[in-house]
C-alpha cells in the first residue's frame, strides 16, 4: 500500500538506509536534550522541528517528498476506519488497565512510584475534560502526533524497511526488524526528557506501526496517537486530581 520510491536505494552522504535512520534519530534526540537543558520551554518546538525537517535534507537529495513517507490523504477513508476501530478496541482496555494500576499504586514503594509513573493517587472517577481541551486537541494532532508519526512510522520505519524488507506477516503486516526497532527508537526517544515511565510508549508504538503498515499512510496512526494522548489526559484529571503534568 506504500508508494514506490524510485530512489529508495540511493545513498545520501554515503550513508546506508540503517545508518541514515540512526543518524537522524541521534540528531533529533541530541537536539531535544540540548534544547531541554538550555531552553526548557522550547523543547517541544525543537522536537517538532527536528522531526519534520531533519529528514527533509535526505529526502531532497533523493527528489522525494512527504507523500513518499505516508503523509497523504489518499486513503483517508481507510485511515479513519482503522483509527476508529483501533480506538474502540484499545480505549476500554486502557481504561481498565489505568483503573487497575491506580489501585496498585499504594502497594508500590514511594521511591519506585516516582520512577514508574507521574500519577499519585486514586480518588474516585469523576469524568471531566482537562482545561483548554480544544487547545490540547490541536496541539496533540499537529505539534505532537503528526511530527512524531511522520518521523518514526513514516520516515524511520520506511528507511529501516528498505534495509530489512523481510519479516513474518500478521494480518497482512510485516513484523520484521524494522517494525520492532522503530518502536524501540520511539521509546528511547522519549527519554530525551528523562522519566523512566516514558519507556512504556514502546507498546502503543507497535499499534501505530501496525496502522502505518496496514493503511500505507501515517494519517490513521496520527489520529490514534493523538486520541490516545488525549484519552490519557482525560483519565488523569478524571481519576485523580493530584497528578504531575508531563
Amino acid at each position: 500500500m506504500t508508494v514506490e520510491r524510485v530512489n529508495a536505494g540511493q545513498k545520501v552522504f554515503g550513508l546506508t538506509a540503517v545508518q541514515e535512520a540512526l543518524a537522524l534519530w541521534g540528531a533529533s534526540f541530541l537536539t531535544i536534550i540540548l534544547t531541554f537543558i538550555l531552553w526548557r520551554s522550547q523543547a517541544k518546538l525543537a522536537a517538532t522541528v527536528s522531526f519534520l525537517y531533519f529528514p527533509y535534507v535526505f529526502m531532497r537529495r533523493r527528489n522525494e517528498d512527504y507523500r513518499d513517507y505516508g503523509v497523504s490523504f489518499r486513503a483517508w477513508k481507510r485511515d479513519l476506519a482503522w483509527a476508529l476501530g483501533a480506538c474502540a478496541l484499545v480505549f476500554p482496555l486502557y481504561f481498565l488497565g489505568f483503573w487497575g494500576f491506580l489501585h496498585f499504586i499504594p502497594r508500590i514503594p514511594v521511591g519506585l512510584v516516582r520512577v514508574m509513573t507521574p500519577l499519585q493517587a486514586y480518588s474516585g472517577f469523576h469524568a471531566r475534560l482537562p482545561p483548554q481541551f480544544a487547545k490540547w486537541v490541536v496541539d496533540q494532532l499537529f505539534v505532537v502526533a503528526l511530527p512524531e508519526e511522520f518521523f518514526y512510522r513514516g520516515y524511520l520505519l520506511t528507511r529501516l524497511r528498505d534495509a530489512w524488507p523481510g519479516g513474518r506477516r500478521l494480518f497482512g503486516v510485516r513484523l520484521g526488524p524494522a517494525f520492532f526497532l522503530t518502536a524501540v527508537l520511539f521509546a528511547l526517544g522519549h527519554l530525551a526528557i528523562f522519566q523512566a515511565w516514558r519507556l512504556a510508549v514502546f507498546f502503543p508504538a507497535l499499534l501505530f506501526a501496525f496502522l502505518r503498515e496496514k493503511t500505507g499512510t501515517v494519517m490513521g496512526c496520527t489520529l490514534v496517537h493523538a486520541a490516545c494522548n488525549l484519552f490519557e489526559m482525560f483519565l488523569e484529571v478524571s481519576f485523580t486530581p493530584l497528578w504531575v503534568p508531563r
